[in-house]
Parts: C-alpha cells; structure tokens; sequence
C-alpha cells in the first residue's frame, strides 16, 4: 500500500526542523490544522495527513477489522512516521488523536519524542470514580441517532461539539466536515472512539507530554483533562480561556502559543 496515497500525506515548512505530525478528531480532516500551521511552519517539518475515511484518503484502503480499535488508526500513524523516516517527531492529536498518539508511541518510540494532547478523553463514559462526561446510556442514544441518520445527527452534534454558539460559522464548518466524511465508515470511527477505554494506556507514556483543555468542553470536560494529566507522568497541563472542543479553531492564537511555547521547552 502507498502509505502517501492512502493518507493522503502533506508535508511543509522546515525541512531540517524538528518533524510535528498533526492529527485531526473524529468526523475531520488535515484542513482543520490551516491556523496552526503557519505557527509551526517556519521552525519545524509539519507533517499533516488523513486517516483512512476522512478527507482525501484512500477510501478503498479501509476495513472495518483494521480500524474498529484505535490500534488500527495508531498503525496508520506509526506507518506515516516510517514513510518519511521520521525520528523523534512531536505528535499533536486532537481529541481521539490524543489516544491513538499514545498508542502509536508505545509502538514506535524511536519515531515518536513528544506529544501534544488537545482536549483528550481516554474514556467519554463514567465509570467508578471516573466522569467522562457521559453516562452508557447517553453513548448508546449517540450512536444509535449516529447510525440511523448520519446527516441528521452531524447538523445536530458538530455545533454542540464545537461549542462558540455565538461564532455559528464554527459549527457550520464542522458540520460539513463531518456531512463529507462516508457515512459507513463514520459509524466504525464513531463506535472506536466513543466505546474506547484508553486509561490504563496513559501510564505507559514515557515522553514529554502537553495536555490541552479548554474551560468550558461539552465533550471533554475539565475532571478528564486533571485526570490525563495525572495520568501521565511528569506531564504539562494548560487550561486555554476557550470554549468548545476545537480550540485550534475557535481560539487559535492561545492554542498555538500553548504548543509553541511547549516546543521551545523541548531539548
């Protein structure tokens, strides 16, 4: 398989810079990294691309064995990483992507030297002394909505998902975003990252690591960023004075300053 193809690869700025590999959420693609891009640009090799379902990937590429887990979309990455032999690239994931980031170091250290977590969630459903954010049974309502009418639900869930009611430009964006994403491949992606229990693989993490949370998240609130952030050893936690579940769109000059000023502490 063309791994360039299949995920679509970008690759810009500094070629001699450290690498930074950018990873969209669920339902979004490498476009959603346009405001961050340019603050990483002139120091680093930034490294964009689409998982298999999204964006411009190699649809034919999917299968529902290899990505119903979250190990399948951490294969992905630690393959994009061989493809252009990257070492000791920072990883910056948004949402799910903060998961399977953790995944794909633990697969490949060598290629993997940091990580950039931007409004994480290990697990979205309570549990014994653990809040997700959602009960069982709300997961269960999502998904089935999710899956009897993929359309329907995206116009009703991106904009509570991108918070910023007052900026319905917001919400419009990643409602198309998730209106272009294949319906049949959605659901898998959407059943992966919302059943997923993640918690126990955030003790594994042996890397510089940044927590990005926001104040106010309908979808990750602030108990899961303390919890990641406990989680992880030795582990930085920053709390943007932003709302919503993309804050690299909403409030992208306090994302991008949190991310650089993270890089710039690294050796």
């Amino acid at each position: 398989m063309d791994v360039d193809r299949r995920n679509n690869i970008t690759v810009v700025g500094d070629p001699q810079g450290r690498p930074v590999v950018l990873a969209h959420g669920f339902g979004c693609d490498q476009n959603m990294w346009r405001l961050t891009v340019p603050a990483l640009a002139g120091n680093h090799r930034v490294v964009l691309f689409d998982y298999v379902g999204s964006g411009r990937s190699d649809l034919s590429a999917f299968s529902e064995d290899r990505y119903g887990s979250l190990d399948g979309y951490a294969q992905d990455v630690v393959e994009v990483c061989a493809a252009l032999d990257l070492r000791d690239a920072v990883f910056v994931g948004h949402s799910v992507s903060a998961m399977i980031g953790v995944l794909a170091a633990d697969l490949a250290p060598d290629r993997i030297g940091a990580l950039v977590m931007i409004t994480p969630s290990p697990r979205y459903i309570d549990d014994d002394g653990y809040r997700g954010g959602f009960s069982a049974e709300d997961i269960d309502e999502l998904l089935a909505s999710l899956e009897a009418n993929y359309l329907g639900w995206s116009a009703a869930m991106a904009p509570v998902i991108m918070g910023n009611a007052e900026r319905p430009e917001l919400g419009a964006e990643l409602t198309g975003s998730f209106c272009a994403t294949h319906p049949d491949m959605a659901r898998v992606f959407a059943r992966t990252t919302f059943l997923s229990d993640s918690r126990d693989d955030l003790k594994t993490v042996s890397v510089p690591t940044l927590v990005l949370e926001c104040t106010q998240d309908a979808i990750a609130p602030r108990e899961v960023g303390a919890f990641v952030h406990r989680a992880v050893p030795g582990s930085t936690l920053v709390t943007l004075d932003a709302t919503g579940h993309c804050p690299h769109l909403s409030a992208p000059e306090a994302t991008n300053e949190a991310i650089t000023a993270f890089l710039a502490g690294l050796r």
